[in-house]
């Protein structure tokens, strides 16, 4: 269910990113826990795909907190992000699920939700852990029947990520306007430098919506993107053809083995100085040294049009329950802890602090390039959250194959258009 945006007030006055994220990414399906009991003995098995040295370490801090506790007690298990990503629904659905798992509320949840494959957490909603928490965040993780099926713990934004000694060194400076930013491509092209890095290679192809994302909601608003994705325009329309037409003037600047790198390899290009910049999100920086983290800055993804209002994207992560798990109980103990303010400062303090706690009392790493992150999150007349997240993990391959194809054959956007509409249909149409 797509809701109206909220008014930038209600924006600051609630949980930051994570509040307008809660009253755009839609409600989720109730789901049932009939399935579920207590009592079934053991750790409480706790699948992960946060898997980049930093954050895996980050998560073993916590769980090793949590299990000083006393009481219930956790297994990690890390899975490389993009098996996890492919295997989810195998995992939900298996007759013997992990019990809890890292991902994603909004329509993503949704999708499983629908499916009664979710625990029903209301309860622990009530626990002090978490009523401190905002209407928006509420929001975020409640069913359209009113039950809880998620706890989110961070947020994070994306940008155009440098290294300020490049920019220092190649003299030049963050653009605000789009025509700025094809002066800068301009400029570290002559230097001999590939302007725009963009890791859309190997099992991260999924990056490259980024930029579909950013050019659509620049030049078509955030309220037609949020429609387009839940199937209620088509993605060969003219306003889609508009954001090819734009994406086609930066063509020219992308790293021509960008399609052959994924994510991680093209943040090291961008630290090595071989590219300029790169459109990421924060998360990239878990697989950046800690040291060379205080070189990093951004800029927000530039302006086309004055007259469309500024969003920016800004998901949310978390945890869900498998509704078949036996340890209601002690998963639901887990819940509560993680979303504490105490283990959110364990995760930043582990990986590259990097993100925004969801606690309302957590403090974040309080380095500078967070307070910009947060200021740009919370200056913003929208939030989005990304691709898939607005629409649904099902849709995200149809738009790995249409933006890969295209950044390899620019030329065949009438039919990639025609095609990726075919695909999302099938999908819509379920």
């Amino acid at each position: 269910m797509i809701t109206s945006p909220p008014s930038r007030r209600r924006f600051l006055a609630g949980a930051g990113a994570v509040g307008a994220a809660a009253l755009m990414s839609g409600c989720v399906t109730a789901t049932s826990d009939s399935k579920s009991t207590s009592g079934g003995g053991g750790p409480v098995t706790l699948q992960s795909n946060l898997s980049s040295p930093q954050a895996k370490s980050a998560m073993e801090d916590l769980v090793a907190a949590f299990d000083k506790r006393g009481g219930a007690t956790a297994e990690l298990n890390t899975v490389a992000s993009e098996t996890f990503r492919t295997q989810l629904p195998t995992y939900l659905t298996s007759a013997n699920p992990p019990d809890l798992l890292t991902w994603y509320p909004g329509s993503v949840a949704d999708s499983y939700a629908r499916k009664d494959l979710l625990l029903d957490v209301s309860d622990i909603w009530t626990k002090p852990e978490l009523s401190g928490y905002s209407d928006a965040l509420k929001s975020l993780c409640t069913s359209s029947g009113g039950q809880k099926v998620f706890v989110p713990t961070a947020y994070y934004w994306w940008g155009v990520f440098y290294r300020k000694s490049n920019f220092a060194k190649w003299g030049v400076q963050e653009p605000k306007t789009w025509d700025e930013f094809l002066d800068l491509c301009d400029k570290l092209k002559t230097k001999g430098v590939a302007p725009i890095g963009i890791g859309a290679g190997g099992n991260t192809a999924w990056v490259a919506s980024s930029w579909f994302d950013y050019l659509n909601i620049r030049i078509n608003g955030a309220q037609y993107h949020r429609e387009l994705l839940a199937g209620k325009h088509r993605f060969d329309d003219p306003e889609v053809h508009k954001v090819f037409d734009r994406w086609s003037e930066a063509l020219p600047y992308f790293d021509p083995n960008g399609t052959a790198l994924p994510f991680q390899d093209a943040t090291t290009a961008l630290l090595q100085g071989r590219t300029g910049m790169m459109l990421i999100g924060t998360f990239f920086a878990d697989a950046a040294p800690k040291d060379q983290l205080d070189d990093i800055d951004f800029f927000p993804f530039p302006v086309i049009d004055p007259k469309v209002p500024t969003a920016e994207e800004a998901p949310t992560d978390g945890y869900f329950a498998s509704a078949r798990t036996h340890r209601a109980d002690e998963v639901k103990e887990l819940m509560r802890y993680l979303a504490t303010a105490e283990a959110q400062e364990i995760y930043l303090k582990g990986s590259s602090g990097t993100s925004l706690p969801t606690h309302p009392d957590a403090k974040d790493s309080g380095t500078a390039l967070v307070k910009k992150g947060r200021a740009l999150i919370e200056g913003a007349a929208e939030v989005t959250q990304f691709f898939n997240r607005d629409s649904s993990d099902a849709l995200q391959p149809s738009a790995d194959n249409a933006l890969t194809r295209y950044l390899a054959k620019p030329k065949e956007i009438g039919s990639i258009l025609t095609t990726w509409q075919r695909e999302a249909q099938k999908i819509w149409g379920r």
